[in-house]
């Protein structure tokens, strides 16, 4: 099932519009640092382009999400897939306004980590989807594929709620649930260069 399907694709008649590439894949995969890598490479070209992170922790939503990942505060499950939805929304007018304005974004998660996460905890795969409705398609999604194993050797595993060995196992099997035709994987590598 395609969560692009309940996006809104953003009008593509004007030629400066800039794209929208969103990075997927479990904690620790190397989305950030791939997602600064393109940024640089784009800039260095001469590209208007911005490095977004959902959840962005700036925000007031964002600030009860970090909470809650780094275990300071509890959340039913229904309860923290409405923040992190809400965390998305709260900036979907300004990503579509700068991407009316020719600048692409590169994304670090998106739609797909909230339903991937949820429904790793049980929650309904459609209702997990539902919040999302509304929120801009991606152009593309950029799924860095690593196994849980290789992600928990990386530095710094396991500082947050959710970077649990058998919970990325389980994230990773519906993450594969939600693939389409906008996704392209890039395997992992130690020094992935995109």
């Amino acid at each position: 099932m395609e969560i692009s399907d309940n996006c809104t694709p953003l009008s593509a008649n004007n030629e400066s519009r800039g794209a929208l590439v969103v990075f997927e894949g479990l904690d620790r995969s190397g989305k950030t640092s791939q997602c600064g890598r393109l940024v640089s490479y784009l800039e260095g070209l001469g590209h208007s382009v911005e490095l977004w992170r959902f959840p962005d922790r700036t925000t007031s939503v964002g600030q009860m999400i970090s909470a809650y990942r780094t275990n300071k505060s509890q959340l039913d499950d229904h309860t923290i897939h409405f923040l992190f939805s809400a965390n998305r929304w709260e900036k979907r007018s300004m990503m579509e306004t700068k991407l009316k304005a020719g600048t692409t974004l590169r994304v670090d998660r998106y739609s797909y980590s909230g339903v991937a996460f949820s429904t790793a905890k049980g929650l309904d795969f459609e209702w997990c989807k539902a919040p999302e409705i509304g929120l801009i398609a991606p152009d593309l999604v950029v799924y860095l594929d690593i196994t849980p194993e290789k992600a928990a050797e990386r530095g710094g595993y396991g500082g947050e709620r959710y970077e649990q060995l058998e919970f990325q196992r389980k994230v990773a099997q519906h993450y594969k649930l939600l693939k389409d035709s906008s996704w392209k994987m890039k395997v992992f590598c130690v020094d992935c260069r995109l």
